[in-house]
């Protein structure tokens, strides 16, 4: 889920750069989206992992 993060964060720079404010500011949100999702992802699994 990192690396659809990232993935979508290269899009909103690149749109940016090329003037596509749109399609930026999408990127944007769901890079945002798809980061917090993940982060929160990793915390559930890091504290609720399996102990042996």
């Amino acid at each position: 889920m990192f690396r659809w993060a990232i993935i979508f964060a290269v899009i909103a720079l690149l749109a940016s750069f090329l003037g596509f404010g749109g399609i930026a500011g999408l990127s944007k949100e769901i890079a945002y989206v798809l980061l917090v999702v993940a982060v929160i992802l990793f915390i559930v699994a890091f504290v609720g992992g399996r102990r042996v």
